[in-house]
Parts: structure tokens; C-alpha cells; sequence
């Protein structure tokens, strides 16, 4: 099926122009910046137009980063993004302040309806206090960091099981009932990880001074405020953040290293060490849900039909590229030389999303792409906004309930690739790796707060740092004999590099998520509705309401995630 046509807010921006060339968008940026405004429809116009164009930008830096993830080694992709990056970003940075002050000083943007506008105006006038014209130079150099780190990651490949395999691939050898198999697949991950930690280690150690600065050059006591403030986080401070590791620290922990402790003495070991956290305990073989991708595109797609009709059309209509009249939107097989992890890119000149991510043919890879597939339907939903700003800067801690609270969504169609039993087994596997990831974001997020607040720290001390968060909210794995790997264990968290304190953001999406499914296991009709309604609103209402809309409260505190994990206590028992 085809998706439905679009209206576009403005036709100001041409058609069939090079939107990666900044000779292309200045005259068109230009003729905004210097726009007369007469009236407060004048100021809407500008908003529309600018949406578009800003838009056209976007869809090309987008296009530029998929050609660069989907092969690393292409010189020509990665030389293309890099110099978008370096030349034509700086210069979007500084239009963007200078339409941001021109709307956000006009005085028409008194008369703009606040219930349309609010939220639009808020986050433009936070940006505009906090632009800084030398911290422009900063984030190119960050960007070009960022894309090193991106480059040694996806250039990382091992010889294991008589195959040259990328880290990715390495985790369907994580379920094999051969303890030595494991052990020795997670080892040559993770010693190949280690054998660049001088290089991760020293992009890092460039980064911290020059975000330090950034916040210096922004007024911000630290780089904590300054990104808080970047990122629009006006409903939460850091003590929320601390109340949540709090509350993981509290009730997920604990529950977490029960399942592990049960772990340990079904599979009679003497202690659990990280290579023995994915193996059946019952010695059943590994789930293998699919062969290709084109199976696991398909099965995923019938999930999400039965879940809800609506979401299955939008899904399919990803999946069909007949007639070849638009780019693909989903890339999902690992090869060698694809960038790592999993991600979704908008593009939003066409409206159309791209997942992209590295199947390796295992259970894990169903849930990526639910949780993609929720990103990618989030944004569908939206198609017909006219704003750009209420399509893409929907807050990420509600972006992120939509992606993971449509992986808890699909456990009642885990069926389309399992037998019931293994169904009831893949459901037990997930909410265990739930709990895992939001201690692994209690990690993370802290890792950042605390880092960040310590000048001067080096790449002794961030190891350090990491082993300590680790032992306090992680699952307890014995990494005797490795402590060297667990060291440098947080190079494997691409955020840190590129996307700094983007982390607490899963963790309140997590508790939002599982409290959508637990709603669902009493009314799901009801649940569904009010999750896609939710989705549909997109970011154009302020944060506890996009929450409230989904029918979850926004509180993250240790009282309201020991609620929560007491229910989720009772339903693994049920699964058990």
C-alpha cells in the first residue's frame, strides 16, 4: 500500500534543488532572515516557511548519514557527510539563532495563539539564550569526533567461528548451551573493543574539554545545565534524574540480580559471569526467530497488524518499495563494514522514516525492531503536522515510550515467529533485558552527571568511574579475570560520544512503557488508543501532557517504580 499524500505548510521552498550545499539554502535563508513582518499572519507565514526549508536541510543531512552508516567504508559517503558536517552545519546553526531571534523578539508573536504556538515559542526562546556564535566552531570539531568514533566502530570486525564477522554478529553466539562457545565469542568481542580503547580514549578526553567550554561560553555552570537547557528539559531537573537511580538502586536492581541469581543455579555455576546472561537455563536451544531480513521485515509487520490495524497499514507501507519512486526505508541485515547499533532517521522532506540496524538472526533483533518500528509509526502519525519542529523535536522522553512500549506491545504476537511456550519464553527474556537496560541507563546517565562535574577526570579515572555505577546498579556479573574489558566497557555506549546526556530519556520512556503494558493486560483496546493518540499528538504539547494523553503519570521517583516493579514481579512469576 501507498501512504496517504501530504499538504506541505508552504511551497517557498523549490523542488529538485542540492539541499546539502549551503549555496543552495543561504539565498533561500537569507530572504527569511530579511522578511519584513507586518502582521501576525506574517509572523505564521515565517514559521511555515522556515519549517519547510529547515526541513529540505534536514532530509539532506539525514540522506548524507545513511549513506555514511550503511557503509562505513565508502570514502566518497563518508567524505560527503563529513563535509556537510564541517561546512554547511555551522552555517544552518547560525541561521537557526538568527530566525529564532527574529521570531522570537517580533512583537506579532504576542498575538500567536498560545495553544497552537506554546510550545514552539518556548523551545525557541531557550535556544535563543543559549546560542553562543564560538561555540559553533565547538560542535563541527565535536561532530568531527563524533564521526572518528563512528568510523573505528564500524571498521570493527573479528575471525570467529571460521567467519569474518562484525561485533554485532557476535551475539547469536551468546545463546549457545557450549559454556567455552560463549566465552570465547564475548571475550573476541570484547578484546576487539579493547584493542582501540587508546584511540576511543583519546577522541573522548578531546571531547570533555571542548563541551566544558561550550557551557562556559553559554554562561552554564556546567555542561550538565548546558545540555538540559539544549535539550528543551523545562518538566524535569537532575534531582529527577537522581530520583530515578535512586529508584533503580531500590526496587530494579534487586529484582534484577534475583532473575540473576535464579539464572546462576539452573545453569549450576558457581558464579554468573557476562558471557552466561543470555543462554536458555533450561538447556533449550537459542530462539531463532528468522533466517533474513526480509522474514524478520515481514513477521514484524504482522505483529503490529494485529496490535492494531491503523499501525500495521503505516508499517507495510514502509516495507513497499514497489515502483522504485522513493529511497528504501528500512536497511536491517549486519554486514561488514555497517555502522553499529540501530537507529531511526527521518527525512522529512518526503515525510518518510529509515530503520536502520544489524539483525543478526536472533531473538534481540524482533524487539530492535519493534522498538524502531514504534519511531518510525510515531512519526507517520504525524506526517500531516505542519511544523517541523512538532514532527522531529518531540521529546525524547516521549519519542522513547513510543518505541518501548511498542516492544512490550508486541509480546502477545510473539506467536508469528514462536510455538506458545517459546512465545511465553521470549516474553520472560525481554522484561529481564528491560530491567537490565534501565539499570544500564542508571549507569549511564549517572556516569555522565558524575563525569562531567569532575574537571580534569582522565581515562583512568572514567574507568574507574564506570566499575564503580556498575557494582552499584548493574546486574552483578563476575568479570574476574577481565576487569581490564570491563574497564572500557562504556566505549561500547555510542551516546557518550555523540550524543551526550541523551540517556535518561530511555529510562522514563521504560517506566512509562511498562506501565502502557500493564495497562493492556487489563484493557488493551483502551491502551493501544490512548498510546496512538499520544503518538499522535506529536510535540506539540508540553511533556507531562504528551504522558498524561498516554495515560501514564510523569513521576519517575522510587515510590512510583516500586509500584511498578511489584506488578512486573508477579507477571515473570506467571511467565515462569
Amino acid at each position: 500500500m501507498a501512504l496517504a499524500p501530504f499538504q506541505r505548510a508552504s511551497d517557498f521552498v523549490p523542488e529538485g534543488l542540492d539541499f546539502s550545499k549551503w549555496s543552495t539554502l543561504e539565498p533561500l535563508y537569507r530572504e527569511l532572515i530579511d522578511r519584513e513582518l507586518h502582521c501576525v499572519r506574517c509572523l505564521e507565514a515565517l514559521i511555515m516557511d522556515r519549517s519547510e526549508l529547515d526541513a529540505a536541510a534536514s532530509e539532506a543531512m539525514s540522506t548524507l548519514e545513511i549513506a555514511m552508516t550503511c557503509n562505513t567504508g565508502d570514502e566518497r559517503a563518508t567524505a560527503a557527510y563529513a563535509e556537510f558536517m564541517a561546512k554547511v552545519k555551522p552555517e544552518l546553526n547560525r541561521a537557526a539563532f538568527a530566525l529564532n531571534r527574529k521570531i522570537a523578539s517580533a512583537p506579532q508573536a504576542r498575538d500567536l495563539d498560545p495553544a497552537r504556538y506554546g510550545v514552539l515559542l518556548r523551545g525557541i526562546r531557550a535556544s535563543v539564550e543559549l546560542f553562543r556564535e564560538e561555540n559553533v566552531t565547538i560542535e563541527a570539531r565535536l561532530s568531527e569526533l563524533d564521526q572518528e568514533y563512528t568510523r573505528i566502530s564500524g571498521a570493527m570486525v573479528v575471525e570467529f567461528a571460521g567467519q569474518t564477522l562484525p561485533l554485532s554478529s557476535l551475539v547469536k553466539f551468546a545463546e549457545d548451551q557450549d559454556r567455552s562457545v560463549r566465552q570465547a565469542a564475548f571475550l573476541a568481542g570484547a578484546e576487539r573493543r579493547a584493542a582501540d580503547a587508546d584511540a576511543l580514549n583519546a577522541l573522548f578526553e578531546q571531547m570533555i574539554p571542548l563541551r566544558q567550554q561550550m557551557a562556559r561560553n553559554a554562561g552554564c555552570p556546567s555542561f550538565a545545565d548546558y545540555m538540559f537547557k539544549a535539550k528543551h528539559r523545562f518538566d524535569y531537573t537532575p534531582e529527577h534524574c537522581h530520583a530515578f537511580a535512586r529508584g533503580v538502586a531500590e526496587h530494579v536492581t534487586p529484582l534484577l540480580r534475583e532473575r540473576m541469581e535464579a539464572r546462576r543455579r539452573s545453569l549450576d555455576i558457581e558464579t554468573l559471569r557476562p558471557w552466561d546472561a543470555l543462554v536458555d537455563v533450561h538447556g533449550r536451544p537459542p530462539l531463532r526467530p528468522f533466517q533474513t531480513a526480509d522474514q524478520l521485515m515481514t513477521g514484524v509487520g504482522r505483529m503490529i497488524r494485529r496490535m492494531d490495524p491503523k499501525l500495521g497499514a503505516l508499517f507495510d507501507a514502509l516495507q513497499d518499495d514497489s515502483g522504485h519512486d522513493r529511497p528504501r526505508c528500512l536497511d536491517l541485515d549486519a554486514r561488514p563494514g555497517k555502522a553499529p547499533g540501530g537507529y531511526l532517521a527521518f527525512r522529512e522532506r518526503l515525510r518518510l522514516p529509515f530503520i536502520f540496524m544489524n539483525a543478526a538472526g536472533v531473538h534481540r533483533d524482533v524487539d530492535i525492531l519493534l522498538h524502531e518500528a514504534g519511531h518510525a509509526l510515531h512519526a507517520l502519525l504525524t506526517r500531516n503536522e505542519p511544523l517541523l519542529a512538532y514532527r522531529t523535536e518531540v521529546p525524547v522522553e516521549f519519542a522513547e515510550v513510543a518505541s518501548t512500549a511498542m516492544e512490550l506491545l508486541g509480546h502477545d504476537t510473539y506467536d508469528e515467529f514462536y510455538a506458545p511456550a517459546d512465545a511465553r519464553r521470549a516474553s520472560t527474556t525481554h522484561i529481564e533485558t528491560l530491567l537490565g537496560r534501565m539499570a544500564a541507563v542508571a549507569v549511564g546517565d549517572q556516569f555522565q552527571h558524575r563525569l562531567y562535574a569532575k574537571p580534569g577526570i582522565d581515562r583512568h579515572g572514567l574507568g574507574e568511574l564506570w566499575l564503580e555505577l556498575m557494582h552499584r546498579y548493574g546486574p552483578g556479573f563476575d568479570w574476574s579475570g577481565h576487569e581490564h574489558l570491563e574497564r572500557v566497557e562504556w566505549h561500547r555506549i555510542l551516546h557518550f560520544f555523540g550524543l551526550p546526556f541523551y540517556f535518561i530519556e530511555y529510562g522514563f520512556a521504560q517506566v512509562a512503557a511498562l506501565q502502557i503494558w500493564l495497562s493492556a493486560k487489563r484493557d488493551r483496546a483502551g491502551a493501544i488508543k490512548r498510546y496512538t493518540e499520544a503518538l499522535s499528538l506529536g510535540g506539540s504539547r508540553p511533556l507531562p501532557e504528551l504522558f498524561a494523553a498516554a495515560g501514564v503519570p510523569f513521576d519517575f521517583g522510587p515510590d512510583q517504580i516500586g509500584r511498578i516493579m511489584n506488578e512486573v514481579r508477579r507477571e515473570l512469576a506467571a511467565m515462569d
